[in-house]
């Protein structure tokens, strides 16, 4: 039968599917959890990036205050670090955390840390794939075209290059964080520790996009091979 009308290979994506649902729910939970301890130090997270961004001699980022709930991030084209209201102003555990985290993105950008720059050069191969992958392996598999379907498998493979590159990304950027805040002071003893696990579980996040992308590319692969079983 056609994997155009019956697609086993979706089951390949469950154990994603169930990482990802897991990975969400710790977030969010430890999340609230640190919401609730308060910072010693008393610093908002805005209070925290700002003061580490000129500890480290950073002058041309700006901090400002987004919307969006754990909508946090760090926007290296207009050098502009954005934290959610909740971190942006609070002055939890959690907060500080974040907002140190954000800081470290910067200071990789400042230092031109390699891994971001080579992330920031895959952003559209990745986009392309992203978008692009999927329709040109099925108009293959429709065409009887063999060539087609592995171009869509190769378009995704920036996807998961994209994926894999962010993870160190991430991870320094909360060592990064972590080394500041102790460095400076900010934190202190077992706040240490409630960061580290506010930052481990956000991380969770990009593994699970890790898995995704590379079950998603498996699952490719074992398409465009049940169709040259058929031709």
């Amino acid at each position: 039968m056609s994997p155009m009308f019956f697609d086993p290979t979706f089951i390949i994506l469950i154990p994603a599917v169930i990482f990802s649902l897991y990975a969400q729910m710790k977030v969010k939970m430890t999340f609230e959890r640190y919401s609730r301890v308060s910072s010693r130090s008393g610093f908002t997270g805005a209070q925290i990036a700002e003061k580490l961004l000129l500890e480290n001699g950073i002058n041309d980022v700006r901090v400002e205050r987004t919307n969006t709930r754990l909508g946090d991030h760090y926007d290296p084209r207009k050098k502009v670090l954005r934290l959610s209201p909740e971190v942006y102003g609070g002055s939890s555990i959690a907060a500080v955390g974040v907002a140190a985290h954000e800081t470290g993105h910067a200071i990789q950008h400042d230092t031109g840390y390699f891994p971001l720059e080579l992330r920031a050069s895959l952003v559209p191969v990745a986009q392309f794939g992203s978008t692009a992958a999927f329709p040109i392996l099925f108009v293959g598999l429709l065409l009887g075209s063999p060539l087609l379907a592995q171009i869509g498998v190769y378009a995704f493979l920036g996807v998961v290059l994209f994926q894999l590159v962010t993870l160190p990304v991430e991870y320094n950027a909360s060592a990064r964080a972590v080394a500041l805040l102790q460095s400076t002071g900010f934190v202190h003893g077992e706040e240490a520790e409630h960061t580290k696990k506010v930052l481990n579980a956000a991380a969770l996040t990009y593994l699970a996009g890790a898995l995704a992308a590379v079950l998603s590319l498996l699952r490719l692969v074992i398409l465009s091979r049940m169709f040259g079983g058929d031709d």
